[in-house]
């Protein structure tokens, strides 16, 4: 018979992680299926381009959540593309397992 390696303990199939924007949490999908998903919308695409993210978050986030982050305001400023597609970035890293600097 061949060598047979446990893993179980390794995987996690209940919990997502979550972004923590100012005062909103929100919770990132992190499960296999949206990842592949994700991964799907990148093939074929040297970059983002508006209906990408679109997707993506729509991937990501719930709408609800999507809805709040591109209403999102401080200080009486809209949240800038720039500062949404950073969002949306470190919502890919989290899913993808990287490091992110403000990682509790």
């Amino acid at each position: 018979m061949s060598k047979i390696v446990n893993i179980t303990d390794k995987l996690n199939f209940e919990e997502n992680p979550a972004l923590q924007i100012g005062e909103m949490q929100v919770e990132v999908h992190a499960d296999a299926e949206t990842v592949l998903r994700l991964m799907g919308t990148f093939k074929d695409k040297d970059e983002a381009d508006i209906n990408t993210v679109t997707e993506m978050m729509g991937l990501l986030f719930d709408p609800e959540a999507v809805e709040q982050l591109c209403a999102m305001k401080k200080d009486g400023k809209k949240l800038s593309a720039k500062s949404l597609m950073v969002i949306v970035q470190e919502a890919m890293n989290l899913v993808m397992g990287e490091d992110s600097p403000g990682e509790q």
